[in-house]
């Protein structure tokens, strides 16, 4: 199996913006389930931007972004990255992937939080790279 070092780079449209949660996700949650199931979702992480780490991926000519986010609540005892995908124009899909777990009651025991935000990356650079055949 190939290594996440050996992958081709991402298509240049797509741009890496950590710094805070892009706007355009609550304006599509909004639009897609009401503004108050949107504040419900994902435990505030779109309205609140509270919790960390996040990697974004933004492509402006598309009006398209991706993102990697905690999406299970700080008090569950099993973490979960998830991956959301906003298409071109409108909405918001949950990405339905291999599970990118962790158990902050352990730490160190493998897979930790930081072994389990890079494979949600990485799969997420794959989505990107599969994606770019379709739009």
């Amino acid at each position: 199996m190939p290594s996440w070092q050996d992958q081709p780079p991402l298509p240049a449209t797509w741009q890496r913006c950590d710094a805070g949660i892009l706007p355009l996700w609550w304006e599509r949650l909004c639009a897609q389930m009401g503004q108050q199931s949107a504040t419900l979702y994902a435990a505030g992480l779109f309205t609140e931007d509270r919790r960390r780490p996040i990697a974004q991926w933004f492509n402006p000519a598309f009006k398209a972004a991706l993102l990697v986010a905690p999406e299970t609540s700080p008090e569950w005892p099993v973490q979960r990255f998830g991956i959301f995908y906003a298409p071109p124009d409108a909405g918001v899909v949950r990405i339905h992937s291999a599970p990118h777990e962790w158990s902050p009651r352990q730490p160190r025991r493998s897979p930790t939080e930081k072994e389990a935000f890079e494979a949600a990356i990485a799969e997420a650079e794959r989505f990107l790279q599969v994606e770019m055949d379709f739009v």
